[in-house]
This record gives structure tokens, C-alpha cells and sequence, in this order.
């Protein structure tokens, strides 16, 4: 069965950082282009970043730009988001998607409006 498995989440003060990890099961990530989600208690899930499948584009949602830093291990076969002084705005289910003609644009950040491959989520709770 092919799926991707978000792993990292937690529980984490206001100001601290937390890694979430995207790993596939069953297919290879290359030639895929990867964008990160989320969705907070009773809202829209919003896109927050991506990345190509050459690793060379990133991108990320205002809301998180410089804060946040989205990386490839294509060794492993994993996707990284690093997230750095986190706020309890950020507290939500983060899921990484998969996609292999998703536009991840270096100008303006687009979510992906239909992704291939979907984990279930990581909870990332932000709080003191």
C-alpha cells in the first residue's frame, strides 16, 4: 500500500522548535513534489510550505516564511519541516502530501489543491 507517514509531532513550549518528519512507504519519493499542511481545531486545513523533487525550490506560507524550513533527505526517502519559534497558532495536524505534477512555485506559494499521496498526521501542540 502506498502512503506517506508523518512522525515528530508533540507537545512544545511557546518559542521552541519541533522537526516533523515525511517518510513514503511502498514508492520512492523522487520525482515528487512535496507540500506541508495543516489543520487547527475547527478551522480550513491551509497549505504551509513545499518543495520540488530536485529539493531546489521551497516555498512557505506568510505565516510561517522565516520560521520554518522545509528540506529533502533523498537518501532516506524522507521530507523534513523544521519548525522554529513556534507559536500556539501553530498548534494543529500536520500532514505531508505527495504529488508529482504539483507546481511548487519559487514567486508565489499555491498550495496544491489535489495531491496524489496524503499521511494522516502528526499532532503539534504548541503550549506552556
Amino acid at each position: 500500500q502506498l502512503h506517506l507517514v508523518e512522525s515528530g509531532g508533540g507537545l512544545v513550549q511557546p518559542g521552541g522548535s519541533l522537526t516533523l518528519s515525511c517518510a513514503a512507504s511502498g514508492f520512492t519519493l523522487d520525482g515528487y513534489n512535496i507540500g506541508w499542511f495543516r489543520q487547527a481545531p475547527g478551522k480550513e486545513r491551509e497549505g504551509v510550505s513545499c518543495i520540488r523533487s530536485s529539493g531546489r525550490i521551497t516555498n512557505y506560507a506568510d505565516s510561517v516564511k522565516g520560521r520554518f524550513t522545509v528540506s529533502r533527505d533523498n537518501a532516506n526517502n524522507t521530507v523534513l519541516l523544521q519548525m522554529s519559534s513556534l507559536k500556539p497558532e501553530d498548534t494543529a495536524v500536520y500532514y505531508c502530501a505527495a504529488d508529482p505534477t504539483y507546481y511548487c512555485s519559487a514567486y508565489r506559494f499555491i498550495p496544491g489543491s489535489y495531491m496524489k499521496y496524503w499521511g494522516k498526521g502528526a499532532l503539534v501542540t504548541v503550549s506552556s
